[in-house]
């Protein structure tokens, strides 16, 4: 192993010991100060606005962050796989509650105007994609779905992620209306990520592409 190997390796074994459950906890906190923000005044003439956009760079930070776990561990040696669906549960916590803020506080539940934007407007027809495509991710995110479904199935299930967070990516351009430093980080970092895991993937696909060309 080499020097950030080694350092990985140490740190791991002292990650091992720390539960998950503070993870949680500390990832209710900023939405719960932003909200405390958005009540007091905090937050500028357009709080709304403000808690909207800002849960949207959350959540896809998030996402992110659970996409840098395998490679940090395939790199690194250092293993945070522990936290890898905490990290992932608080990513589509902050989702919903992006989306909540959009419905309830900014177009206040005016279906017929939501059902337009969807439609009209590529930004939110992207961003409700990926929540969408995030929804059986959670709701197979518990170890009673892995045994059901089984491990493969459950893999290639979760690889939705992937779409997900590039779609996320996609979506902050899109609403953003220019591109900028950081946006193109976002999208930059999420494609190098999804990259880095297509040699595997597609070595999977030739994989059961033979098996199923070789006769029985």
């Amino acid at each position: 192993m080499n020097r950030v190997q080694v350092i990985g390796h140490r740190i791991s074994g002292g990650v091992r010991k720390v539960p998950t459950w503070p993870v949680y906890l500390l990832g209710l906190l900023p939405p719960a100060w932003l909200l405390y923000e958005g009540i007091t005044g905090g937050l500028g003439v357009d709080p709304v606005k403000v808690m909207e956009h800002q849960l949207g760079i959350w959540a896809l930070q998030l996402l992110l962050a659970g996409l840098c776990i395998t490679p940090l561990m395939r790199f690194a040696r250092l293993n945070l796989l522990k936290f890898r669906r905490a990290v992932g549960l608080l990513a589509f916590l902050y989702i919903l509650f992006h989306l909540v803020v959009w419905l309830v506080l900014d177009i206040q539940l005016r279906w017929g105007e939501i059902w337009a934007d969807i439609v009209k407007r590529p930004y939110i027809t992207v961003g409700m994609a990926a929540f969408v495509l995030a929804i059986p991710l959670v709701a197979t995110s518990w170890n009673g779905a892995v045994r059901r479904l089984g491990a493969a199935t459950w893999g290639k299930l979760h690889q939705l992620t992937y779409v997900i967070v590039l779609l996320g990516a996609v979506h902050f351009i899109m609403q953003e209306k220019v591109w900028t430093i950081e946006s193109l980080l976002y999208l930059g970092l999420g494609i190098g990520l999804v990259g880095l895991r297509l040699p595997k993937l597609v070595g999977r696909l030739r994989a059961r592409s033979d098996q199923k060309l070789t006769p029985g």
